[in-house]
């Protein structure tokens, strides 16, 4: 899975620290950029758990048998057509039907 070849998270970048130099960067700077992309990593941890939960869900839903199989459906047509036969014979007479 994806998520398996992330090497950081929030708190590896919260953590982490650098060594200062003469010419270094802005320490503030970084932080602040750091905050930031700490911010980003926790927001898309959620929203791939979210959806993670989301694709359960619906796997859940399309695996439940459904209600009405084909098999069923050919056996409901038959009950009909045959009924509709019975309701001819009572309406017009068996000579019609078997003619």
């Amino acid at each position: 899975m994806y998520l398996d070849r992330i090497q950081l998270n929030s708190k590896d970048i919260l953590e982490k620290n650098f060594k200062t130099a003469m010419r270094g960067y802005n320490q503030e700077q970084v932080d602040e950029f750091l905050d930031i992309v700490i911010q980003d990593y926790e927001n898309f941890y959620h929203e791939i758990e979210r959806l993670k939960q989301e694709n359960d869900r619906l796997k859940k839903n399309t695996d439940q048998p459904k209600t009405r199989s084909t098999t069923g459906s050919h056996q409901v047509n038959y009950d009909i057509l045959k009924r509709l036969s019975n309701l001819e014979k009572a309406v017009f007479g068996k000579k019609v039907v078997d003619s």
